[in-house]
């Protein structure tokens, strides 16, 4: 058996066998990833919502921003939010850096855009398409906006699970300001990097393949939701 062969039989067998280490990694992963994405959505939706449907000064600039914040090179969102956190930073006393909030904080910044412009496009696109009967059925604006969220439920969990890739996939942000420590802050994209420049390929490769896994399971939900709207519209 070629040492690449064995590499992806090790990897398996550690996955199977409930590594302490690699399951530690995986579940600390799913935790940070989790909860800045939670965070990031009950701030975004609403927000993009309002950019959809309210006209106020400064609603294009922030449009914009967003936009934009959309491309952030995860490294530099490390990199700012490090001098924040440093003991040279005005955070300095909250000790924030090299904990799992840090990461938490730097995932939220990277997600909330993709939520929010994705949010505000599926708002403005059912807007579009019921504002005629809302309009005759004289609906206050809270029951418009409700409703609007309402019919956009898939799209906004598609622009949630979206999020969660990004978050989860993510790791010049991470690695800069949580450190990489073991059992603190190790998360499975920084920890393939590291076991990757160690030579530990089972390691590297078992926790690859989770989250291989997970991509491909939020991946086959986006297509499911989108088939679902897809049904929907022409039903």
């Amino acid at each position: 058996m070629s040492e690449f062969s064995q590499s992806f039989v090790q990897a398996f067998a550690l996955i199977g066998a409930g590594d302490t280490q690699l399951w530690a990694i995986v579940m600390l992963s799913l935790r940070v990833t989790l909860t800045a994405v939670t965070i990031a959505t009950l701030i975004a939706v609403p927000i993009g919502a309002a950019l959809a449907l309210f006209r106020f000064w400064g609603r294009g600039a922030i449009v914009l921003t967003l936009t934009t914040a959309m491309g952030f090179p995860p490294v530099v969102v490390g990199l700012v939010l490090y001098l924040m956190f440093s003991q040279s930073g005005p955070l300095a006393p909250l000790e924030l850096l090299y904990t799992p909030t840090a990461m938490i904080i730097a995932q939220i910044i990277l997600v909330f855009p993709i939520i929010a412009i994705l949010t505000r496009t599926a708002v403005i696109e059912a807007n579009l398409e019921l504002d005629e009967l809302l309009t005759s059925m004289r609906t206050s604006r809270w029951q418009r906006i409700t409703t609007l969220i309402s019919e956009c439920q898939a799209s906004i969990t598609t622009a949630v699970l979206a999020g969660f890739g990004r978050a989860m996939a993510e790791v010049g942000a991470v690695m800069i300001v949580g450190g990489n420590i073991n059992y603190v802050t190790r998360v499975m994209t920084t920890s393939i990097a590291l076991e990757t420049s160690r030579g530990e390929l089972e390691m590297a490769l078992a926790l690859g393949i989770i989250l291989l896994a997970m991509t491909l399971i939020i991946s086959v939900s986006i297509i499911g939701l989108r088939n679902r709207m897809s049904d929907v519209s022409y039903a």
